[in-house]
């Protein structure tokens, strides 16, 4: 048994030393564009949580919801109950596209979300912005691929985080953000029967 220790020991040891070295070399900082996409379930929970860490650490940040309209949510009515100060929220979609169906209107609400993003983004106090399914947006043309890269490409404040959920994120955007995650569904719920729940979908 001591021996199965001391040899255990004596491996985490040599795995700290390399992951040292390694971490020693990584000492820049800077503003990350993040995506989070793919059909799996999880994308915007997983943006939330950083957003709940901003929150967190008093860090000022704002949120942008491209579709999902005027649904209760349990994040969106926790930040407006609790966080108004440090996190802005702004819910500018009406609904998912097959619900509207309506698509100059919703065209009409994507840019006006759009524009709200950009400001929220300029803004450099906002150390994270969450653009919540604006991947959605871009892939229905409500907002152009080309002006989301190059205005993140060329204005974003060099410090500020932005994160943008959705499936089917454009390819242009996956090349231009530094971190992207892919939601792989391996099983979902809903193929047996069961409906959105509150608590894990909302």
């Amino acid at each position: 048994m001591t021996e199965d220790t001391d040899r255990h020991a004596m491996k985490m040891a040599k795995k700290k030393a390399a992951r040292d070295k390694i971490m020693a070399t990584k000492t820049d900082q800077k503003g990350l564009v993040i995506v989070h996409t793919g059909k799996g379930k999880g994308k915007s929970s997983a943006a939330f949580g950083m957003i709940f860490r901003c929150i967190a650490h008093d860090m000022k940040c704002a949120v942008v919801q491209f579709i999902k309209g005027g649904m209760s949510t349990g994040e969106r009515d926790l930040i407006l109950a609790k966080f108004t100060d440090t996190c802005a929220f702004h819910t500018m979609g009406e609904g998912f596209t097959w619900e509207t169906q309506d698509k100059s209107r919703d065209t009409e609400m994507a840019q006006a979300a759009w524009a709200k993003a950009k400001e929220l983004i300029l803004d450099e106090t906002n150390h994270m912005v969450l653009l919540d399914e604006i991947n959605i947006a871009i892939r229905y043309d409500y907002v152009s691929i080309s002006e989301v890269v190059s205005f993140l490409r060329d204005h974003k404040p060099p410090m500020t985080h932005v994160v943008l959920t959705g499936r089917n994120a454009h390819e242009d955007l996956i090349e231009l953000a530094d971190l992207v995650t892919e939601m792989e569904l391996v099983k979902h719920p809903f193929r047996s029967g069961i409906k959105a729940q509150i608590g894990v979908e909302f």
